[in-house]
């Protein structure tokens, strides 16, 4: 069981806060799981029609798209940085 934890309007598009999700062994890197998200409904693929602005931490650290996620205790899904 992994879990997540949306955040801003990512949060607002997806319907929730957080939630644990059993991922399919197929899903290696956090771009597995953007791909994977994306497949769970309308509110998931409109939230990450653009997967490449999606910031990602596992464990509170922020990581790039082709991190591993095994061992993830928590992965935080974030929109892009705005402002200045």
């Amino acid at each position: 069981m992994t879990k997540l934890v949306y955040f801003a309007w990512v949060r607002e598009r997806i319907g929730k806060p957080e939630e644990d999700l059993d991922l399919p062994g197929n899903i290696v890197t956090v771009s597995d799981l953007l791909a994977h998200l994306a497949t769970l409904g309308e509110e998931y693929e409109t939230a990450l029609q653009f997967p490449d602005v999606i910031r990602v931490a596992i464990n509170q650290e922020h990581v790039e798209h082709d991190e591993p996620i095994a061992g993830a205790r928590e992965i935080g899904i974030f929109p892009p940085m705005t402002g200045g």
